[in-house]
């Protein structure tokens, strides 16, 4: 069970249970995870970015925003499935990531910008985002820039500006993402995403069989992909930037992290609920920077009560 802060929230069950489709709402899905078609849209800044979508075609939509290296293929089915029965997802890869066009921004401003022109090509007005990683990073952006387009907000084991620790990697952290012996390379999400326990182990195999059922595959991502989003990512992790924009994010903001986050250190989770006027958090024990896959289940009940009831 996720610890949760009782004081910010007293009259919230501690054990969030699924609400049913609302009555208005379409419980006809269009494709799946795996099914869903690799669609293209060309951008007011020329770039052409690749993305999917799948599920519920009403309502608000839910754009999930990727970590570091990651690309259509490495979120989780286990997620994105449960979280499409009741609305549409869409999945998609920033400018000159994987399947997409242009070159690959080496700052978060510029991936946000890219991922806003992203979002006003779809044309929705208004979406819920969910970011992990640098992903969450590139939400924090977004609300910044264009408060209007996102409607809730949802941080995945991420942290903010000048975030603890998070100029730098550890050496250990940092020599997984530098080993070159990986094979297949997706094999270094397992010890970055999940915990070292029997449990995290056996989570790990299962997200990595989840991921690997696609046979329409996305590109993978390049080294130029890498080197600039690890500028993007140093840049914003160094010390000395405010983080009074966090005070500023009006939005219903949901903090999901593990207890021991060995990427971006889980204290950033609290620092960003504290700062957040109207964030509720979610701490898995015994949880890695990927979490909310080890979990997925109850991840996704969480969700889905916040998306759809709070």
């Amino acid at each position: 069970m996720p610890r949760e802060n009782p004081a910010r929230h007293p009259r919230r069950p501690s054990f969030p249970i699924a609400t049913p489709p609302h009555p208005t709402r379409s419980t006809t899905v269009s494709y799946t995870h795996n099914t869903a078609p690799t669609e293209r849209v060309t951008a007011a800044n020329g770039i052409e970015f690749a993305f999917r979508r799948f599920g519920t075609p009403s309502g608000t939509p839910l754009v999930f925003i990727n970590h570091y290296r990651g690309n259509l293929d490495t979120f989780d089915p286990a997620v994105t499935d449960e979280l499409a029965k009741g609305r549409q997802v869409i999945l998609f890869d920033n400018a000159g990531v994987a399947g997409s066009s242009g070159e690959p921004k080496n700052s978060l401003e510029g991936m946000a910008a890219d991922a806003e022109a992203f979002l006003d090509a779809l044309g929705h007005g208004q979406y819920d985002l969910i970011g992990f990683s640098m992903g969450g990073q590139v939400a924090q952006q977004i609300v910044v820039d264009r408060p209007e387009l996102v409607r809730k907000l949802v941080l995945a084991g991420t942290g903010p500006r000048a975030g603890e620790g998070m100029k730098q990697m550890t050496a250990s952290t940092l020599a997984l993402f530098l080993r070159t012996d990986w094979e297949p390379a997706d094999e270094l999400w397992g010890p970055v995403f999940f915990s070292d326990s029997d449990k995290g182990k056996a989570a790990a195999r299962d997200y990595l069989t989840r991921t690997r059922e696609r046979t329409d595959r996305d590109a993978p991502v390049s080294a130029a992909v890498a080197q600039a989003h690890g500028e993007a990512a140093a840049g914003w992790g160094a010390p000395g930037q405010s983080q009074e924009y966090l005070t500023k994010i009006t939005q219903p903001t949901l903090i999901v992290n593990g207890s021991n986050d060995i990427v971006i250190p889980t204290i950033n989770s609290y620092l960003m609920f504290q700062a957040i006027p109207n964030a509720r958090l979610v701490l898995y024990p015994d949880g890695n920077h990927g979490a909310h896959y080890e979990n997925n289940r109850h991840f996704a009940r969480e969700l889905q009560y916040f998306l759809d009831v709070e």
